[in-house]
């Protein structure tokens, strides 16, 4: 029998872990850790509302694995440096990891592969670990990647998925390997009031509540802004605290329209996986370019201002960045208004707005989020490139009362009604007492043009 590390990375969790059980079946010993990437921190990935989140799920690894008789070895610094060293203190014959698709993370593989190798060591890498198929295990005939969503989707349907593994009885590791403290959101900055527990066990509640009440109403209510009846497990997901394969095979048991919208959901986050694996530029460059020439300048950034701090006057617009601000989470539906309306209406670049949601997002995961925002901008997969999302109209079909407005702007709460989406058309004397609300930073219309012209369809 062999001595493993298994090298947690976006994959906080015991129940269906496909690395720590292969190592648990070869070794007599194993040694799980979690390396602090200074590269990750350098990047500025390390934003407070993960790092919350992270130092969570990692306090909650540890106390699953002590209930089993372990314990997570947590280390800082460079990650490769760090998995060598605690390989050689333990005496490590391999390692086990989740595969991963950013850039970063295939020259980390690389970096780490080479440099156990060096030393007598096997590097073995996981799929369908943080994705419930590998990217890659389903192409078009003449391509590495779909770059359209619905052929993806119904290819990825024919596919059988694994079945997820239970939670390890006991985990042995062996003596003489050395951690460092084990982090704490205590005396984190910056973090949204509203931010939720992280980590596995609040995880697993979470998914119980939305199966046994939840995801049945997913389809009919998914888009509705006020009723919040999406899953709210992302952030869960993109740190591993569940996975998606489990996700998966406990949605389709439940059966019916709801399960059924939800697991599409699920496999439109391995669709940008799988872009994001074929095309690793697309975290930064437009995946098809549009030529764009962005707005910059004093203006430009007066807008983006406004609208980073819920103020653009358009009430569903500042509802949302509102929410993301308070929560660091904000509605699917939001999400799609605010990015549209960042990168149409106000033609500014995605990679801006990309940005500012990975500085707040507790899910800010980077082939999610940088490809939702070029999808919103017209740079991505999108089929219709050059939609664009009326703020005003949205609100009324997805937030038809403005319940969700009046909960994230109270200087509305007094409007009843649809009159709540449009208060610049409110006569003087009722104008004057909704002061706080500012009026409209551009005309949708000629916002509109603007994008129109830019885009040589005028």
């Amino acid at each position: 029998m062999v001595t493993s590390v298994v090298l947690f990375t976006r994959d906080l969790r015991l129940h269906d872990h496909p690395p720590l059980r292969a190592a648990l079946g070869r070794s007599a010993a194993v040694v799980p850790l979690f390396v602090r990437d200074r590269a990750v921190d350098a990047a500025g990935f390390a934003a407070p509302n993960r790092l919350a989140l992270l130092a969570d799920c990692l306090r909650d690894l540890d106390a699953g694995l002590r209930d089993r008789g372990g314990r997570l070895v947590v280390r800082s610094g460079d990650l490769v440096a760090q998995v060598c060293a605690v390989a050689g203190e333990a005496d490590a014959d391999e390692v086990h990891m989740a595969a991963d698709v950013s850039a970063y993370a295939h020259r980390r593989e690389e970096h780490l592969r080479s440099a156990l190798g060096a030393r007598g060591c096997r590097l073995h890498v996981h799929d369908a670990v943080t994705t419930v198929l590998a990217p890659g295990a389903v192409t078009p005939a003449a391509s590495d990647h779909f770059a359209v969503f619905t052929p993806f989707f119904r290819r990825w349907s024919e596919r059988s998925v694994r079945e997820p593994l239970a939670a390890p009885r006991s985990v042995r590791v062996p003596d003489g390997v050395t951690s460092g403290p084990l982090p704490s959101r205590d005396g984190l900055t910056g973090l949204s009031p509203g931010l939720p527990a992280g980590g596995e066990r609040a995880a697993r509640k979470r998914l119980t509540a939305w199966l046994r009440t939840g995801i049945a109403g997913y389809a009919d209510h998914h888009d509705d802004l006020a009723a919040d009846a999406t899953s709210r497990l992302s952030p869960d997901l993109h740190l591993g605290a569940l996975s998606p394969v489990e996700l998966v095979h406990r949605a389709r048991r439940a059966e019916g329209p709801g399960p059924q919208a939800f697991v599409r959901q699920l496999a439109w986050r391995d669709f940008h996986h799988q872009v994001l694996a074929a095309r690793p530029h697309a975290s930064a460059a437009d995946y098809r370019t549009r030529h764009d020439r962005w707005r910059t300048g004093a203006d430009a950034e007066e807008d983006v201002a406004a609208w980073k701090e819920g103020r653009t006057g358009y009430p569903v617009v500042d509802a949302a960045m509102r929410q993301l601000r308070h929560e660091g989470w904000m509605h699917n539906r939001g999400r799609l208004l605010v990015a549209s309306f960042l990168t149409k209406t106000l033609y500014v670049d995605w990679r801006v707005g990309a940005r500012h949601f990975l500085e707040l997002l507790a899910d800010g995961d980077v082939a999610n989020n940088q490809l939702n925002w070029q999808w919103a901008a017209g740079t991505g997969t999108d089929t219709r490139p050059h939609r664009v999302l009326n703020p005003t109209a949205q609100a009324r079909r997805f937030d038809p009362d403005g319940t969700y407005v009046r909960r994230w702007v109270p200087e509305l709460a007094g409007l009843e009604g649809r009159a709540v989406h449009e208060p610049w058309r409110l006569p003087g004397t009722r104008r004057s007492a909704y002061g706080a609300c500012p009026d409209p930073i551009v005309d949708l219309a000629e916002g509109l043009e603007r994008f129109r012209r830019a885009r040589g369809h005028d």
